[in-house]
């Protein structure tokens, strides 16, 4: 399948690389054009010897990583958190971006993600893009279960991307699911279930055939 304009929806800054970073770098590889949009950039949990504004800095250094234009992400202005408060806004915001580019594929967190902030931002994005293709990708510390429907092979140049992404989140380091022997190692686990040297999956929570 050939997608020509995706938006990748995060909760949180760093949330689009961790859960579909590979397939971001594989997209634009192959021609797609990427959007990024972030609901919140955390400040309330950010480490107190960082400034509260460094994830805006850094998902812009990370996204650049992945071929993502500056000019591309958007950075909301949502506290953490406290989205499902804000259920109507976010739906909004996100009929302004549908509205405001014709996409033909949508990346969200996944069924599963018992996270409120990405519980919201999966069940509201379901609402905007009701025409759209709809993959959800995994924060596995947020899952219980995983709808394992796509796998998307990744090159070894896909997977340094992310991983090189993941290393501009200098407030995140220590957090593991940043970790580079962690990111490695489930890449290699979905490449093994479906016999691909690495992999990342995904839910198909909706395919539109145009």
């Amino acid at each position: 399948m050939k997608f020509k304009k995706v938006i990748v929806l995060a909760p949180h800054t760093d949330d689009g690389e961790i859960g579909a970073g590979g397939y971001i770098a594989k997209l634009i590889e192959e021609g797609a054009e990427v959007h990024y949009l972030a609901f919140s950039a955390a400040e309330d949990s950010v480490p107190k010897d960082f400034e509260r504004d460094v994830l805006r800095k850094e998902v812009l250094e990370a996204t650049s990583c992945l071929g993502i234009s500056e000019n591309h992400v958007t950075v909301l202005d949502y506290s953490v958190r406290k989205l499902e408060y804000r259920r109507q806004d976010v739906l909004e915001d996100l009929i302004k971006v549908r509205k405001s580019n014709n996409y033909d594929l949508v990346l969200v967190p996944n069924s599963q993600d018992i996270h409120q902030d990405h519980r919201t931002v999966h069940e509201e994005a379901l609402r905007a893009f009701k025409g759209t293709s709809v993959f959800g990708y995994e924060l596995l510390w947020n899952n219980f279960s995983v709808q394992h429907d796509i796998f998307v092979g990744l090159s070894t140049e896909h997977l340094e991307k992310k991983i090189n992404a993941l290393k501009c989140y200098h407030s995140q380091f220590g957090r593991s699911y940043v970790n580079e022997k962690f990111v490695r190692s489930l890449a290699t686990v979905r490449g093994t279930q479906v016999g691909f040297e690495l992999a990342e999956c995904f839910e198909a929570i909706r395919l539109v055939m145009r």
